[in-house]
Formats: structure tokens, C-alpha cells, sequence
């Protein structure tokens, strides 16, 4: 009777040691996982990295991002710093607006809104082990990630404002502006 109960409970650390196992996988992975489709869906299958596009204005069917908002204007872009740093610059805007800056795994790296900059966004986006001359240089430890421009722009018109706005945003290698 003692070898089944030693077999049982054999058993039984197994699964709890293969449970924990797959769980912390599962913690630490998905948000790569996760963070990877949406750059992918976002880049139109890694074709259009470096480079802000715009969204539609949103509506009920959106789901480029999780949960947008209505009264925002979104634009994104999927960079890649495996050949070098990127220049990012964002018009100013006369109400609310944020650039955020996402990691491989969603951690929120960097974000400034209007109020830290009215007149426009401008910085360098480069892997630690890059040195800049830049003294506004923002580091990413992973080389992709999402940067995304929000403007409140909660009618057609305003809309259309953001739009034309955005058109001079730079995602862009250094020396390709």
C-alpha cells in the first residue's frame, strides 16, 4: 500500500511542478505574444515598420487597439531599431494629445502628452547600447515595440483636424525624414 501512495504523490508533485512551470511560461510569455500580434496586425504583416499611420476614425467595429476610445484620433507606429536608432517628432495639437512608447512586451516606456510639450513631440528612439549625441533620447531594451499618437478628437471635424496634423509626424531611421 505505501509504494501506490508514494506513486500518488509522485505523481501529484509532478503536476503541481508542471502547473507552476506553465504558468510563469504563461506570465512571462503572453505579453510578447500578445504585443507581437498587434505589431504585426499594425505593421500589415511587418511590411510598414518606421513610420506613423493613421487610424480610421473609431467606431464600434474598431479593434485595431484594445478598447479605443470614440473621441480619439489614433495613429501608430510598429518601429524596429535592429539597424539603428529612429527619429520621432509629433505636431502639436490644441487639446489633449499623448505619444506613448510600448516595449516588445507592453511595458510603456516612455509617454509625454501637451502639457509637457505644446509645441510638438520630438526625440530619438535608440537600444541602450547605442550612444547619441541626442540629449533627448528615449532607450528601448527591445528592439521592436508600438509608438502611439492620441489626440482627443471627438467629432468629424476635429477628426479631420488630427488627421491633417499628423501629416508631418516623423517615425522614421535617422536620415530618412
Amino acid at each position: 500500500m505505501s509504494g501506490a501512495k508514494l506513486k500518488k504523490s509522485h505523481y501529484l508533485i509532478i503536476t503541481i511542478v508542471a502547473l507552476a512551470i506553465g504558468h510563469f511560461a504563461y506570465i512571462f510569455l503572453s505579453p510578447y505574444v500578445f504585443m507581437g500580434v498587434a505589431m504585426k496586425r499594425l505593421s500589415n504583416g511587418w511590411t510598414m515598420t518606421n513610420q506613423f499611420i493613421q487610424g480610421p476614425q473609431t467606431t464600434m467595429h474598431s479593434r485595431q487597439i484594445v478598447r479605443p476610445s470614440p473621441d480619439m484620433a489614433y495613429a501608430a507606429c510598429v518601429y524596429d531599431l535592429r539597424n539603428g536608432p529612429i527619429h520621432i517628432r509629433a505636431a502639436p495639437w490644441d487639446d489633449y494629445m499623448s505619444i506613448s512608447v510600448f516595449a516588445a512586451n507592453g511595458d510603456n516606456i516612455y509617454s509625454v502628452n501637451d502639457r509637457e510639450a505644446p509645441n510638438g513631440v520630438d526625440f530619438y528612439l535608440a537600444k541602450p547600447t547605442i550612444v547619441t549625441r541626442a540629449s533627448n533620447t528615449v532607450y528601448s531594451r527591445s528592439s521592436r515595440g508600438i509608438i502611439l499618437d492620441r489626440r482627443l478628437a471627438p467629432t468629424k471635424q476635429r477628426f479631420e483636424l488630427a488627421k491633417a496634423a499628423r501629416q508631418n509626424n516623423i517615425c522614421a531611421p535617422i536620415g530618412l525624414k
